[in-house]
């Protein structure tokens, strides 16, 4: 569905008048808020395809309605998010859960929303139907290399997709690993991995970016091939100047310091994206910012500092995009919660004076240190985050349009009660 402009208006009409009391309140305590409204509306945060439905565990999946039954639906879904918040102008599409049947007319119905496609994703943790072979036993670290070269083929398929798309990154996340002692060869198994991301890197286009994705555990729960970011770097260092580590916030294990693996990454040039959720005790995948919303600062303020450093641009050197399963919630509201934690961490990380920071780290000044992030953390940037919307022709609050406006009962009424969207 697409929203008509003039009720945006109204609903911006209604709340301007303790909007502008809030934002002046807050820039009376700031300098230079024009430059970073600039950088909050140039940030996109791409919204990934199989996000767009209820997600499942491992016991069950509970289909909240209206969900988008085709390709063309998630595109309208995401348009709708951007529509509201003007900060999700891009979709990830996962491949084969996702394949466009004709990618011009796909690609048309993109630019009408207003989006562009992000990074592609492909799939080799689960057996398609018609499939050859299995990976049961994994994917490019098999021991077979008739499976290894199935996979090698559909990340090559993947990228002649996403370059019909104009996308410009393929995204490998590999659930290879072991669940016993003994089942597999460690030093093989990263040799017949290496061999594989080699091929598939060789099928690059020449402004393309190969991001390799890693994760802890599950659904191997002794070794995983690619396990933690060493391993990824160490990928990403012997494939060559066009391959990057990308970050999953869910990855980690549990008090895992991913602020300096992301400093540390950049340090390196070798950080290429993030996937954007939050975790309790694993891989939740639950709404960015709901359990650890200062780790997320922390991120931030690492991501702005080192970016700075190499004369990066904030919103386009690196790629962005939620990653995330909603079990619970409606998708499309916790999907408009999420951008919005990701927009306020940024919008603090710009705020920290690193003057000030720099010189307590040269002093070794550890409270005063302290109190500068802390300090920038409790500050409450939610209007100049609004603000950045407002001017992009956005909702000055997106979560309460889409509620008043029952937009998931519209969904439903258009699509049904009973739709699953294809994904998580």
């Amino acid at each position: 569905m697409k929203l008509e402009k003039y009720r945006v208006e109204d609903h911006n009409e209604s709340l301007l008048k303790e909007h502008h009391r809030r934002l002046e309140f807050l820039k009376a305590g700031l300098s230079d808020t024009e430059s970073i409204l600039s950088k909050l509306i140039d940030f996109k945060v791409a919204i990934p395809s199989w996000a767009l439905g209820t997600g499942g565990t491992r016991f069950g999946r509970f289909s909240g309605g209206g969900e988008p039954r085709s390709l063309e639906e998630k595109i309208e879904d995401v348009g709708l998010l951007h529509a509201l918040n003007r900060s999700s102008g891009a979709i990830s599409l996962h491949i084969p859960w996702d394949i466009p049947k004709q990618a011009s007319s796909i690609k048309a119905l993109a630019a009408q929303h207003g989006l562009r496609f992000d990074a592609m994703n492909s799939n080799t943790f689960q057996d398609q139907p018609g499939q050859a072979h299995s990976y049961k036993f994994g994917s490019l670290q098999h021991v077979r290399k008739e499976v290894r070269q199935q996979a090698i083929d559909h990340n090559i398929e993947v990228i002649r997709h996403g370059i019909e798309l104009g996308s410009e990154s393929l995204t490998v996340w590999l659930s290879d690993g072991s669940c016993f002692p003994g089942q597999l060869n460690f030093r093989k198994a990263f040799q017949n991995t290496l061999e594989g991301l080699s091929e598939i890197y060789q099928a690059l286009p020449e402004n393309w970016k190969l991001f390799v994705e890693y994760k802890a555990f599950e659904p191997n729960f002794y070794s995983t091939t690619v396990g933690d970011w060493g391993q990824s770097l160490l990928y990403a260092s012997k494939l060559g100047p066009k391959a990057y580590t990308l970050v999953d916030l869910g990855h980690h294990l549990p008090n895992a310091n991913i602020e300096q693996i992301v400093a540390l990454l950049l340090m390196e040039g070798k950080l290429g994206g993030f996937h954007f959720n939050d975790s309790k005790y694993g891989d939740d995948d639950l709404t960015v910012g709901s359990i650890k919303p200062y780790q997320l600062f922390l991120i931030f303020n690492e991501l702005v500092e080192g970016m700075d450093a190499r004369g990066m641009e904030h919103a386009t050197d690196l790629g962005w995009m939620i990653d995330a399963s909603h079990n619970v919630k409606d998708p499309l509201e916790d999907l408009l919660q999420s951008v919005e934690a990701i927009m306020i961490s940024y919008a603090q990380a710009l705020l920290v004076d690193r003057k000030k920071l720099q010189t307590a780290q040269q002093e070794n000044d550890v409270v005063a240190a302290q109190e500068v992030l802390q300090n920038t953390f409790r500050m409450d940037v939610r209007a100049l985050v609004a603000e950045a919307r407002l001017r992009a022709g956005g909702a000055l609050d997106p979560l309460s349009f889409y509620r008043k406006e029952k937009i998931r009962e519209q969904l439903i009424k258009q699509r049904g009660s009973a739709t699953v969207a294809t994904g998580l």
